[in-house]
């Protein structure tokens, strides 16, 4: 294959990149800011609005096939348009989430650095380390400690005296 045609290709893959990554970009913001308004009590209250409105109109179209087909048909095409914008936020919230959760790890001195990027292990793995953090708190209990690492006498102690 010739100079050129690679240079071709890495342009071409190039020029998909920059596409997919625009769309991506402009789907997220798309999608903050839907959620943003579709979750709001407005729109609660409008989706509210149009099912009193269909239902007022039901005897004017005396029930008929279509007119239930109308409501099945938008909630259904709403409902599987909200699934991918939930879904896209859920996943954002998490990532963003995780990253927190892993920058207090790693500036933690004594937290084992290897807790980073828990969501990535394989199940039995993520089993593992429960049965370890299991086997803590159970140890922290004979001992006398609650989660906070306070005594049960401390913790009586400090009850009293509220």
């Amino acid at each position: 294959m010739s100079i050129e045609t690679q240079k071709d290709n890495l342009k071409n893959q190039e020029d998909s990149r920059e596409f997919f990554c625009i769309v991506s970009d402009a789907f997220r913001v798309f999608s903050r800011h839907s959620s943003m308004v579709l979750g709001s009590a407005w729109t609660f209250a409008g989706a509210i609005l149009i099912i009193v409105i269909w239902g007022l109109t039901g005897p004017m179209f005396h029930y008929s096939d279509t007119w239930q087909l109308i409501i099945n048909t938008g909630t259904t095409i709403v409902t599987f348009l909200m699934v991918f914008l939930i879904q896209n936020t859920q996943n954002r919230d998490a990532k963003a989430a995780h990253l927190k959760l892993d920058e207090l790890i790693r500036a933690l001195k004594g937290a084992r650095n290897e807790l980073i990027d828990l969501e990535k292990l394989a199940d039995e793995d993520l089993t593992s380390l429960e049965k370890q953090f299991e086997l803590v708190r159970k140890k922290a209990e004979l001992n006398g400690n609650d989660s906070g690492g306070k005594s049960r006498a401390n913790l009586a102690e400090s009850a009293t005296l509220t």
